[in-house]
C-alpha cells in the first residue's frame, strides 16, 4: 500500500498563549491575553451562525459552477474565497478539520482554469465533508473520522491529478 497517498493533519495551537510572546520587550501581557482569549469563547456560538451562511453561500456557488456552461471563473473564484474564508475561522474556533478541508479545497480550486465533471466531484466531495463536520460538530480533527474523511478525500484528488 506504498502507493496510498499519505495524510498528514497537521493541529495548529489551540490557544493564543501559544501564539504569542509572553514577557519582555513586544509581548502581550497576561491580562490582555486572558482577555482576548474570553472573546474568542464568547464568539464561539456566533461562529456555528458564520459558517452555516458560508456553507449555504459556498453551496450557490457550486450549483452556479454546474450550471455554468462556458466560463467557470466567477464561481471557482467564490469558492475559493468561500474556502479560504472557512480554513481562517475553524481553527479560532476549535474545527481543526474545517481549516485543513478548507485549506485543501482552497489548494485545489486555486490553479484551476476551467471545473469539469471530475473537478467539480473534487470539489462536491470537500462541500459535503464540510456539510458532514458542521452537522456532526466535529470539533479538532474529528479523530478517526475525520483521519477516514481526509484519507478518501486524498485518494479522490489523487485519482482526479492521475486523469
Amino acid at each position: 500500500m506504498d502507493d496510498e497517498p499519505k495524510v498528514e493533519v497537521i493541529t495548529p495551537p489551540d490557544t493564543l498563549k501559544k501564539k504569542v510572546k509572553t514577557g519582555g520587550p513586544g509581548a502581550v501581557d497576561l491580562d490582555t491575553l486572558e482577555r482576548a482569549e474570553a472573546v474568542i469563547a464568547d464568539m464561539t456560538d456566533n461562529y456555528m451562525e458564520w459558517v452555516a451562511k458560508d456553507l449555504a453561500k459556498i453551496h450557490r456557488a457550486l450549483e452556479d459552477l454546474k450550471g455554468e456552461k462556458k466560463d467557470h471563473k466567477d464561481a471557482l473564484a467564490r469558492i475559493f474565497q468561500l474556502s479560504h474564508d472557512m480554513k481562517g475561522q475553524g481553527g479560532s474556533f476549535g474545527y481543526t478539520l474545517m481549516t485543513i478541508l478548507g485549506g485543501t479545497l482552497c489548494n485545489f480550486v486555486e490553479n484551476l482554469e476551467d471545473a469539469g465533471p471530475a473537478e467539480v466531484e473534487v470539489i462536491q466531495l470537500h462541500i459535503n465533508a464540510m456539510d458532514l463536520v458542521i452537522a456532526k460538530q466535529m470539533k479538532g480533527d474529528g479523530g478517526k473520522e475525520g483521519e477516514q474523511l481526509l484519507k478518501g478525500l486524498g485518494l479522490v484528488a489523487a485519482k482526479i491529478s492521475e486523469e
